[in-house]
């Protein structure tokens, strides 16, 4: 039951991280400081429960290894760099747009480090469901000028080695991280994620956290239901299936973040954004039919 609804809950939570990174920016939380607090809240409790039920930990030291480079690889640097570019003045949308880009990226690795079988339907799915992304985000990138690029090329470039590096994450922990308790390796991963935000927090930013109702709130849902919900339901998923159809869902996303904006922050949602989201969800599944 919970391998056929895990798609859908994965994208209605993970969509709500852009809305908790600008409950976060609005209160005057520094990205990178309010990630290190999410990666230790979330490693302790994730250890300490798979401490109380027994969980299996790691018995080889290349298996703790492989488990600290996948967190440094889909938390540190992808939700890090994501962050940070978001937090230094890149435009959420045009965030979105190259985050979308990894569905693409990922369809072509997997087809020769995995040797997974991509079809001409899931292959037309991914090019539909970038056309539909974009005609969501268009409204937010439209405002973006050449200008605009050219002084965030730094925050740009950042979020494309996010990009990648969840790319890359995710046939890590397909190929590496294929076998053990979750529990425990989702604690290792998060221990991983915060040997290297935090020294790089240290460096960049001057550690504001201002314990707000909005930034308690923004911890409790990163870490609850977030960093354990969401990003369980991906290892789960990577693990189980195709790592190229995994990655068609965050097609979806952008869509589905546009969504609550709109419910929560009163955002504009255009009928060209309603008739994307129905282009990305044909593309959605056509990339991930069987």
């Amino acid at each position: 039951m919970l391998e056929r609804v895990a798609p859908a809950l994965f994208v209605l939570i993970w969509s709500t991280g852009w809305i908790v990174a600008k409950y976060a920016a609005v209160a005057g939380a520094d990205p990178l400081t309010f990630l290190v607090v999410r990666y230790a809240i979330a490693a302790i409790v994730i250890g300490l429960f798979a401490f109380a039920v027994g969980a299996d930990w790691p018995r080889r030291r290349l298996d703790w290894v492989h488990g600290l480079v996948s967190g440094i690889l889909l938390h540190a640097i992808y939700l890090g760099g994501v962050w940070w570019a978001i937090g230094t003045g890149l435009p959420a949308g045009l965030s979105a747009l190259i985050a979308a880009l990894q569905p693409l990226l990922t369809i072509m690795i997997a087809r020769f480090v995995l040797d997974e079988r991509v079809s001409l339907a899931n292959l037309a799915g991914v090019v539909i469901g970038l056309v539909g992304v974009g005609i969501v985000l268009a409204p937010r990138v439209s405002s973006v000028t050449s200008e605009t690029v050219a002084a965030m090329s730094g925050p740009i470039l950042v979020n494309i080695v996010s990009m990648v590096a969840v790319t890359i994450g995710t046939f890590y922990q397909k190929r590496f991280v294929a076998a053990g308790d979750l529990r425990s390796l989702t604690a290792v991963q998060y221990l991983g994620a915060l040997m290297v935000t935090l020294p790089v927090a240290l460096y960049l930013e001057p550690l504001n956290l201002p314990f707000t109702r909005e930034v308690l709130y923004g911890l409790v849902w990163s870490v609850l239901v977030l960093s354990i919900g969401a990003i369980s339901l991906m290892l789960m998923m990577i693990r189980r299936g195709a790592v190229s159809k995994v990655a068609s869902l965050i097609y979806l996303i952008p869509p589905t973040a546009a969504v609550q904006a709109w419910a929560m922050f009163g955002e504009t949602l255009a009928t060209g954004q309603i008739a994307g989201m129905v282009v990305t969800a044909i593309g959605v599944y056509l990339a991930t039919r069987p």
